[in-house]
């Protein structure tokens, strides 16, 4: 009875998968990198159906293929000046980077991203002139070689490329950027033109990183903030009015009915005082409910995004921090697959967790730490900067999960980092003689000194290893369960 039971719980968990428009973002700057059939069987395991990328790197999309996983590749900006200037080359991407997997068993691509949030104001208008020739030039190479029916270009733009004035600051009044205007409408009209959506991506934790005043609940789902009042029309978040801001700017062109994807939207854990496992759980939790619903927004009630991208899949510990020390924590799994807070994908509010990634094999259990023993002190600060300058020290900062500790834990967090990205060299725990390699754990409570993951065929052999052994218990459940009907 007690197998019967199981065996149903199984069957009806499996019947249960995430919201149909939900993918995530897969990043990849990190020192040690997971596996990319790794992450892919981590895609299966939770049922993510979507995945967008930053560029087409090979060996994901190797990973990719046969999965049926609808994946959105991704062209860099340091490349859309060469695309815009030159179709071949645009015919030339699409022939290496698409078409060379779009056959039966090969990878499923339905978008091509073109540039990365290129209008951002503090590129100071690098990408403004090239951006739409490039979009043009690759939507046009995906006509041209018979697929732009079902593969569409689209160019993900950070939600400052519209606002509301501030005499009137109301979703209902939003508008493109003024120095972007007349290029923002060109290019919607040509995404209609080809039947591709608009794509943005929307971060409450900015807006609440980025003004001390800004109301914390008004950044969650969960109704405890004060509503913003549209003309009558009440807003109790700012995902809905910053998502409605764009349909007005939308409508404003003419286009209000444009289908729109979230690329990118999330909240890291780390890296700020409002940068917690805690918020993002709760912030999760509030979006997957919505989409799960169909809440829709004020805009567009009853009707979600079109596909929303969780950002992201895992940490990333070699991401830029010009942003904020948070760059490096937006994964929903820490850098070695492993889950950080209960997230139920299908937005029932069930108490569970992500499945963790297989088959993972660490470094040996070694830390750097401070030599207990070291005289000359003086040098520390110096070390201690190199360490962080070439790992992820961004836990010690104010308000992060490492923050608060002594000069002696600060310094051992820093040696350990650098260790742990140096693969654990010999050479890479001395600092002048400042720090000794420890086989006692100095994690606190609240701090988390890591041991890093392997990389390379030491790591793919351990997956290879966790496939097969996962391969025999499934095919073992199988048969007990025949067994068990017939």
């Amino acid at each position: 009875m007690a197998a019967r039971l199981a065996a149903a719980v199984l069957l009806c968990a499996c019947a249960v998968g995430p919201a149909t428009a939900l993918g995530v973002n897969w990043g990849t700057q990190a020192t040690h990198p997971l596996p990319p059939k790794a992450v892919v069987q981590v895609l299966r395991d939770n049922g993510i159906k979507k995945v967008k990328l930053f560029d087409a790197d090979p060996a994901a999309m190797r990973a990719l293929a046969g999965t049926g996983i609808e994946v959105m590749v991704a062209i860099p900006n340091a490349m859309l000046a060469g695309l815009a200037a030159d179709a071949g080359q645009a015919r030339n991407w699409v022939k290496h980077n698409v078409r060379r997997y779009d056959f039966d068993g090969g990878v499923t691509i339905k978008y091509v991203a073109v540039g990365n949030e290129p209008f951002l104001e503090s590129y100071n208008g690098s990408f403004i002139n090239v951006t739409l020739p490039a979009l043009k030039n690759v939507q046009n190479a995906l006509n041209d070689a018979g697929i732009g029916d079902r593969i569409k270009a689209t160019v993900p733009l950070n939600a400052d490329v519209y606002n509301s004035p501030r005499s009137n600051p109301v979703p209902s009044a939003g508008r493109f950027r003024a120095d972007i205007a007349g290029l923002m409408a060109d290019m919607v009209r040509f995404l209609a033109r080809n039947g591709a959506p608009f794509t943005v991506n929307i971060y409450p934790f900015l807006s609440l990183y980025l003004n001390e005043h800004f109301p914390l609940d008004y950044a969650f789902f969960d109704g405890g903030a004060a509503p913003v009042d549209d003309h009558g029309v009440l807003y109790t978040n700012v995902f809905d009015a910053n998502f409605d801001t764009l349909v007005a700017a939308l409508g404003a062109v003419g286009h209000g009915d444009m289908p729109v994807v979230v690329g990118e939207v999330g909240w890291p854990t780390d890296g700020d005082r409002h940068a917690k496992a805690s918020y993002a759980q709760r912030f999760y939790a509030g979006l997957l409910r919505r989409l799960a619903a169909n809440t829709g927004t004020p805009a567009r009630p009853g009707q979600r995004p079109a596909e929303v991208y969780l950002f992201g899949l895992v940490d990333e510990d070699a991401k830029s921090v010009a942003p904020g020390n948070f760059e490096r924590h937006w994964g929903v799994l820490r850098y070695d697959g492993q889950p950080k807070f209960a997230m139920d994908l299908t937005g029932q509010g069930r108490d569970t967790t992500l499945v963790p990634a297989r088959g993972v094999a660490y470094l040996s259990r070694t830390w750097c730490a401070l030599n207990p023993r070291a005289k000359d002190l003086g040098r520390l600060g110096a070390n201690v900067d190199y360490a962080c300058t070439f790992a992820d020290c961004t836990p010690l900062g104010y308000g992060s999960t490492c923050g608060g500790m002594d000069v002696a834990g600060n310094a051992s967090y820093a040696f350990n980092a650098y260790y742990q990205a140096q693969n654990q060299k010999d050479e890479a725990c001395d600092f002048q003689g400042l720090a000794l390699p420890t086989e006692t754990d100095p994690s606190t409570a609240t701090c988390n000194f890591t041991i890093q993951i392997q990389t390379g065929a030491a790591a793919m052999a351990s997956l290879g290893r966790s496939a097969s052994a996962a391969a025999l218990v499934l095919a073992s459940a199988s048969l007990q369960l025949l067994a068990l009907l017939w």
